[in-house]
């Protein structure tokens, strides 16, 4: 069995004949009408905010005129000759994958493609991957690379993409992919540019002169979150790098504004509940406030204390290893880019501990980290990518890994996945932690969102001489069962001891009345990396992690089991695991599964 096979084998419930199965609905909610099918689209868009509905429907009902000669944002008048500002670029491109591209290997999102054919729209190539290629980002890597054959290699492209992309196609125009690329040509017009011959560098400022009227055309298109962020900031750049784009800086402000305004809550985390993302919106600020700053421009007075915020909002979601933790979407990252964003941030404030409008908490304690998803699911609009993992806790021992969340291959700017396979990553069985009747604790839509199932979740935090309590519970197993999940964790002083009590209660007058399930499973995800070794009473596992530290896992209340898992925490990788899982029947009253994760005596 494959390590995806692994994944959906674990969420499929058995066939047992309930009303809703009778009427071949899931219970997750993963289908209605076919993956990502009409209904489920329907549901998904009538979800939405009247603003934001009335945004995409406009964008899509317009997109027929965008290819049209006639349209305002093609070029009249006499080109400019050389950008009026180059914004600065810090950040490290990879040498490697530049090199890759001088022999025409394109490395994105786990795919390698030599020679793609036809360049910008190779057959057989999911969005995702032509969304990167069209953004531009790795202009970077080229960089890194180094030396004239790359600096040619970068014009020959970038050349290539005008002269291919005259008129207006879905992808390679797509407003967020317009941003990217904007931000990236005018990011490394000094790599690229500068010191091409002028006819180069007029086909280059005339193109990018064109999208910026396509964009400021468009925008808002109906986007939401990290996206609009990103065509926003490649409208200012535009504005700020461009000859005569006051107009276009001043409206990619006013939209970058609201944005922010609509997402960024107030413990600095972003509405999406994605740490990749919020490090995206994060990244986008910086950059344009040091572009700004390069121009002797005015900052707007609230962005700084919002890259502020954000940044300790990202340090709270940060394992000991420097990377990200796994929750809606997110994969590790690259540590050492994650720490120059928080560097270029240029905030004194650590990592919060707490985060109750964002839905997190951190527990840390000696060597021992430990993060929970203590939040709703994001409200429509910004719940793509989201995954119904609500509850589920990541535990790190030092810079080493323990417990972890399944992840998510990249995705696009749109869903973090399609079909099965893009469900079964956004599955509560794809988490650490309780799932009843192997049903997802909120409805997942194949196609991307959630459906009216959401769970809404309370918590309660305290502290005593250095030792952590933890309290919260959701509801979104009441609707169908009339279950409400409580999950209490203790972490000791010294950080040797996890405790965990996970309680299943039947709550309200009418619960009875809804299907009775009959099973569930308490799933702790292991990292590819730490060794699981299960004893013989069948109810403790020892855990060994790489660098030699040892722990074991204790239960009570369920029958305690090793099975297959997998891994999508780093980008392009799907790598086998295992998980712990506790399972057993649920009785009528109160189900009560209690655990003791503890450090050996022998790792201390």
């Amino acid at each position: 069995m494959s390590p995806g096979e692994s994944l959906m084998a674990s969420r499929k419930a058995p066939d047992r004949k309930t009303p809703e199965r009778k009427a071949g609905k899931r219970r997750s909610g993963r289908r209605s009408g076919g993956p990502g099918g009409s209904l489920e689209r329907l549901k998904a868009w009538s979800a939405l905010p009247r603003d934001l509905a009335l945004g995409r429907l406009s964008y899509q009902l317009k997109r027929p005129l965008f290819a049209l000669p006639q349209m305002p944002w093609h070029w009249r008048g006499n080109p400019p000759a050389t950008a009026a500002l180059v914004p600065p670029d810090p950040w490290p491109g990879n040498a490697q994958r530049g090199g890759a591209i001088l022999d025409d290997s394109f490395h994105f999102l786990g795919r390698s493609l030599t020679k793609p054919a036809p360049l910008w729209n190779p057959v057989g190539v999911e969005r995702a991957w032509l969304e990167v290629l069209h953004g531009f980002s790795w202009l970077r890597d080229l960089r890194a690379a180094g030396g004239d054959n790359a600096r040619r290699k970068a014009r020959t492209l970038v050349a290539d993409w005008i002269e291919a992309n005259r008129a207006w196609a879905p992808v390679a125009w797509h407003p967020v992919v317009t941003g990217s690329r904007l931000a990236h040509w005018l990011g490394q017009y000094e790599f690229f540019a500068a010191s091409a011959d002028v006819e180069f560098r007029q086909r280059l400022l005339t193109a990018a002169a064109r999208q910026a009227r396509h964009l400021a055309a468009v925008l808002p298109a109906g986007l939401s979150g990290a996206g609009l962020v990103t065509a926003a900031k490649g409208l200012c750049m535009a504005g700020l790098c461009l000859p005569e784009g006051g107009p276009w800086l001043s409206r990619g402000l006013a939209l970058l504004t609201e944005a922010l305004e609509a997402q960024i809550l107030n413990d600095g985390g972003q509405r999406e509940r994605n740490p990749a993302l919020l490090l995206s919106v994060l990244r986008d600020c910086i950059d344009l406030r040091a572009a700004l700053l390069a121009a002797g421009r005015e900052v707007p007075s609230d962005l700084g204390l919002r890259i502020e915020g954000m940044a300790a909002m990202l340090r709270l979601l940060q394992h000991g290893d420097g990377g990200l933790a796994l929750f809606n979407g997110a994969n590790e990252g690259e540590d050492l880019q994650i720490g120059l964003v928080l560097q270029r941030a240029a905030s004194g404030k650590g990592p919060l501990q707490s985060a109750p409008a964002s839905g997190f908490q951190r527990l840390q304690a000696g060597r021992s980290l430990v993060l929970l998803d203590s939040g709703r699911p994001p409200p429509p609009g910004y719940d793509a990518q989201a995954h119904a993992g609500t509850l589920s806790l990541e535990m790190s021992v030092g810079r080493e890994r323990l417990i972890v969340n399944c992840g998510a291959q990249a995705g696009s700017f749109g869903a973090g996945g399609a079909g099965d396979w893009g469900a079964a990553q956004r599955s509560t069985a794809a988490h650490s932690t309780v799932t009843v009747e192997d049903t997802n604790s909120s409805e997942v839509f194949a196609g991307g969102g959630f459906g009216a199932r959401r769970a809404n979740v309370t918590c309660r935090r305290d502290e005593d001489q250095g030792s952590i309590w933890l309290e919260a519970s959701h509801d979104g197993y009441q609707p169908l069962f009339g279950l409400t999940h409580h999950r209490r964790l203790y972490l000791s002083a010294n950080g040797d001891d996890l405790r965990g009590e996970d309680r299943l209660s039947r709550e309200g007058d009418d619960a009875q009345k809804r299907s009775a399930p009959r099973d569930f499973a308490v799933r702790f995800h292991l990292h590819p990396e730490v060794q699981a070794m299960a004893a013989q009473d069948g109810r403790s596992v020892v855990l060994r992690l790489p660098k030699g530290g040892g722990w074991r896992l204790r239960s009570a209340g369920a029958a305690l089991s090793l099975e297959p898992s997998v891994y999508l925490g780093q980008p392009g990788q799907v790598r086998r695991s295992q998980q712990i899982v506790l399972s057993g029947s649920l009785s009528d009253g109160e189900t009560t599964v209690k655990w003791a994760l503890q450090r050996l005596e022998s790792a201390r």
